[in-house]
């Protein structure tokens, strides 16, 4: 099946093809925070759906270049930092710090680079220029300079605007506004007392950069000027994307962007998140109610990203239920299997590139567990709900049809180990069409944090107490406290939890 991705600006599902001849690089986009305060969970709703985008792309074989920005300089960055009166930099590093914490605890993967504004306020200043030459742009009498809208007849396209109710003549300075104020927008906010400390040297005197252009200025310098795919939420449509078309476009003259990806809208308990309804969440406040990042980000990525997600704390119980059931196959398996295989084979850097047969082969061949015509008798009916997991995920990433597949591997393996039907060859099997998987969804439990040592001394233990070596078995469990893990016999298999 090819992968193809609904295209905000065609409204219709396209085959992906990206504008590397060779078929293998793609330049993706994706709209970062503004960084005045924690980002909220509808924020990182955007941001997992974009994870997920990357990681399937990186597992049909692509080489994805992606860059995702923060939004250093604008009127609520300014505002907040004027309010507390600090530099500006000074207050919004506190929450570029927090946003990297997230990131990382919701498991999203690291962008090539993460651009701030105010690191490339010349490039800005470049395009701007241009557009000046061009006519594009003008200095109105306020000093700040403007788009003028006249001059590119194809702003609307992507939000599917009637051009006929533009109103010529409109300026619009602030850098968020509605559809009815549609306008010539701000390229260079002249400075005011209102921007306090916050200014650049320009040719047109000191001022800013208007929100929109910054996002054009990044995304150029740093991908080119044409991009493959640009994501963000649908609030993203209009104005800012509208406007980072046209701004880029009129620069460089060809198309910005190939494909256009927006994700919907994230309610809470069926109601608009906001403060004043007490329903706003930043990740942070999750933490803390005792839910962890791989629960929300769970939660966070099950409805496809073209749907509204409802976000309720039932969901939240619902995630950890299903997590639970997808640990406790997976130790399932793993001891089935007699730990034949290392624990620490499962999650070695050898394996992370391979495909699963690639990496079944691999195991079989170097730990012997069945022959070559075990596994070709084993692989095919398993690796099916592999294939067809990736696949659901080609069509516009389908993750319901995708999650269906899994758990349906889960409960017919689960059936087969109950009726004791399943050999050595298939559990291993399916452990690796589960990492495979789960290389998409990024939420296995915090293996990789536990140092390889205690892994080691783990797996010697488990040999020892197969083999009813009971002292030895004392010893090493010792050992793997003394490393500050405590280890625990279940019906599972081995948990480990650190020491307190």
């Amino acid at each position: 099946m090819p992968t193809r991705f609904f295209n905000t600006y065609s409204r219709e599902l396209e085959e992906f093809h990206p504008l590397d001849p060779a078929g293998k690089r793609v330049k993706l986009y994706t709209c970062g925070p503004t960084v005045y305060n924690f980002a909220h969970i509808g924020n990182f709703r955007a941001y997992v759906f974009e994870d997920l985008l990357q990681r399937h792309l990186e597992a049909r074989g692509f080489d994805v270049e992606r860059v995702m920005n923060l939004t250093d300089v604008d009127d609520k960055t300014i505002k907040g930092c004027r309010q507390l009166g600090v530099r500006l930099a000074e207050f919004t590093k506190k929450f570029k710090d927090a946003f990297f914490e997230d990131i990382g605890t919701l498991r999203i993967k690291r962008a090539k680079d993460f651009p701030a504004a105010t690191d490339y306020v010349a490039q800005m200043i470049e395009m701007i220029r241009v557009l000046e030459k061009k006519g594009i742009a003008y200095q109105a009498e306020d000093k700040s300079l403007y788009f003028r809208l006249s001059k590119f007849p194809e702003y609307g396209k992507l939000a599917h605007l009637n051009l006929d109710e533009l109103r010529p003549g409109v300026r619009v300075q602030s850098d968020e506004y509605e559809k009815e104020n549609i306008g010539d927008f701000a390229l260079w906010k002249a400075w005011d007392e209102n921007d306090g400390d916050v200014k650049w040297d320009s040719p047109w005197g000191p001022g800013r950069p208007g929100w929109h252009i910054e996002c054009s200025a990044m995304a150029t310098a740093l991908l080119g000027p044409e991009i493959d795919i640009h994501c963000g939420g649908v609030d993203n449509i209009f104005p800012h994307h509208e406007a980072e078309i046209a701004q880029s476009e009129c620069v460089t003259g060809k198309k910005f962007v190939r494909y256009w990806m927006h994700c919907a809208h994230l309610m809470v308990e069926g109601q608009k998140m906001s403060k004043s309804a007490g329903n706003f969440y930043t990740l942070r406040d999750l933490l803390e109610k005792g839910w962890t990042g791989r629960e929300i980000r769970y939660a966070l990525i099950t409805v496809n990203y073209r749907l509204p997600l409802n976000f309720t704390f039932d969901g939240l119980s619902a995630a950890r239920s299903a997590l639970q059931r997808i640990d406790e196959w997976t130790e399932r398996l793993k001891l089935h299997a007699g730990l034949q295989i290392p624990i620490s084979e499962y999650f070695s850097t050898t394996l992370a590139g391979m495909n699963p047969k690639e990496a079944t082969s691999y195991l079989l061949s170097k730990y012997k567990v069945v022959s070559g015509s075990e596994l070709r008798k084993d692989t095919d009916g398993i690796l099916a709900y592999g294939e067809r997991f990736f696949d659901a995920l080609d069509d516009d990433l389908n993750i319901s049809g995708a999650l269906s597949h899994l758990f349906n591997l889960v409960r017919e393996t689960n059936r087969a180990l109950d009726a004791g039907t399943l050999t050595d060859g298939q559990a291993v099997i399916a452990l690796h069409v589960r990492n495979q998987i789960d290389s998409i969804l990024g939420l296995s439990p915090d293996i990789r944090n536990i140092p390889a040592a205690v892994l080691a001394l783990v797996e010697q233990r488990q040999v020892a107490r197969a083999n009813k070596q009971w002292a030895e078995s004392d010893r090493l469990r010792d050992a793997v406290a003394e490393l500050g893990w405590v280890v625990k016999d279940t019906k599972e298999g081995p948990k480990l939890t650190p020491k307190d």
